[in-house]
């Protein structure tokens, strides 16, 4: 494995590599916190199953690839079906392992065994080899909405699951060194692709197919489809129908959101480059350089004790700023938000927490304002998280077009966004580690530059 920086600086005891002692202290956290968890709800063990393949069409027989229910791959980075965990306070944890014998296909190598160390491990051919492992007493079922229990002993339990939720809030230094080693891969993919789009590179499913050649890892692996979109395609937030033609345009843009993953945690982050000739694009490379550095002062104001519901409404601000800087916009920034300008060109929420998902759990439990419909995070910011920061501007024909037409179009310069137009759309983002006081900024440790000149 390759380490990157924030992976290296935790050092480990002299007898232990460092993910060995990082996942030794990861698996004490969670054995204390697992214990007292139990014990608050009486409950005298919870199991935790891995999941099951869900089928891809009622037509035929295909299943998508496999993701394990998250709070089983808190535990251990194990991409097979039908496996459950049991833990049970004051016991070494037991992990039962679904070993069908299938000659069809198998899952794919856990990234370490360590796990092996931690657990008991139990070989089962079935979930129907369950039922003697079970213990006596009050048990609790974790597992996929969709997966019922397959012992009547066994029963969902909404607030303990909630409780779980809430312990994957704050990450461990093991879950922070694999998210920063998913960013450690998944920057080799945007380095990659800058310098194809520089080269001329103009086909969308080409350069997606080269993201994952230079990350070493399948479609499924991905902790979400890549956005690979060049030019007017940035417009759709999140654009997976890849061109396969040649887009012709000079001047254009390389909007890129993609990720990787690592022991089955997540990687979240999105370029923008531009390349090319002429006043349009000098004027959407500044739109670019400007969201970079709104970006970056956004990054700093995440501190702990702040909102991050505050943290979003300064973004808007910001953009408001800037399109007036750039004669997007005519207005002030605080007329442009307070007549909803600024979401015409920006509608989506700031960020999200990041984990074992990529819209991860725990930090949305507060409803957003209405005026925030689709902000992901409502948390105070506190040490221990791992979210993202990720402003954006687009031109996209259905928000403007309402905008142009209604009684505050006058407020923005219709040739500019023409001008802009083509070029879709910029989206800066950063992965951030909320240390005791300020923000470790994991994706530009391994990926400087936010965008610009490809």
């Amino acid at each position: 494995m390759r380490h990157c920086r924030a992976w290296a600086e935790l050092a480990p005891e002299p007898s232990m590599t460092q993910l060995d002692q990082l996942y030794h202290n990861h698996i004490e956290h969670l054995q204390a916190k697992y214990a007292a968890i139990l014990q608050h709800h009486q409950c005298d063990a919870v199991l935790i199953h891995s999941g099951a393949p869900r089928s891809r069409s009622s037509h035929d027989d295909q299943s998508w690839s496999l993701r394990v229910t998250p709070h089983f791959g808190h535990w251990l980075p194990l991409q097979a079906a039908d496996c459950v965990l049991r833990l049970a306070p004051g016991q070494r944890p037991l992990l039962c392992w679904c070993q069908p014998g299938s000659f069809w296909e198998g899952p794919p190598a856990p990234e370490h065994r360590l796990f092996e160390k931690h657990f008991d491990i139990q070989v089962i051919r079935s979930l129907a080899d369950l039922a003697p492992l079970l213990p006596a007493g009050k048990l609790a079922w974790v597992a996929d909405s969709r997966d019922a229990p397959p012992d009547d002993r066994l029963q969902r339990h909404a607030e303990l699951e909630r409780e779980l939720d809430e312990l994957r809030v704050h990450k461990t230094a093991y879950e922070v060194a694999c998210i920063a080693e998913a960013n450690a891969r998944a920057a080799a993919g945007h380095d990659e692709l800058r310098r194809a789009f520089a080269a001329g590179g103009n086909i969308e499913l080409e350069l997606h197919l080269r993201y994952l050649l230079a990350t070493s890892q399948d479609d499924p692996e991905t902790p979400y489809k890549n956005i690979v979109a060049l030019g007017e395609h940035a417009a759709v937030l999140h654009h997976v129908a890849y061109g396969r033609g040649t887009h012709h345009t000079d001047a254009t843009s390389l909007l890129l959101d993609a990720g990787a993953t690592c022991m089955g945690y997540h990687a979240d982050i999105t370029r923008t480059w531009v390349r090319g000739h002429g006043a349009s694009k000098d004027l959407f490379l500044a739109l670019v350089s400007g969201v970079e550095r709104l970006q970056q002062q956004l990054c700093d104001g995440a501190v702990v004790g702040r909102p991050y519901q505050d943290l979003h409404d300064e973004s808007h601000l910001r953009i408001g700023q800037l399109l007036r800087e750039l004669g997007v916009v005519r207005a002030g920034p605080e007329e442009a938000v307070a007549k909803d300008v600024t979401f015409a060109f920006y509608p989506h929420g700031l960020g999200h927490s990041l984990g074992l998902q990529t819209h991860d759990v725990g930090c949305a439990r507060i409803a957003p304002r209405a005026d925030n419909p689709w902000l992901r995070n409502t948390r105070i910011i506190e040490s221990g998280q791992v979210f993202t920061i990720e402003p954006g501007v687009y031109f996209i024909p259905g928000l403007l077009e309402p905008l142009r037409q209604g009684p505050h179009g006058h407020l923005v310069d219709w040739q500019r966004v023409e001008a802009l137009a083509p070029f879709g759309g910029v989206r800066i983002e950063d992965d951030l580690h909320i240390g005791t006081r300020a923000a470790d900024n994991l994706t530009r440790i391994v990926l400087p530059s936010g965008g610009g000149v490809a």
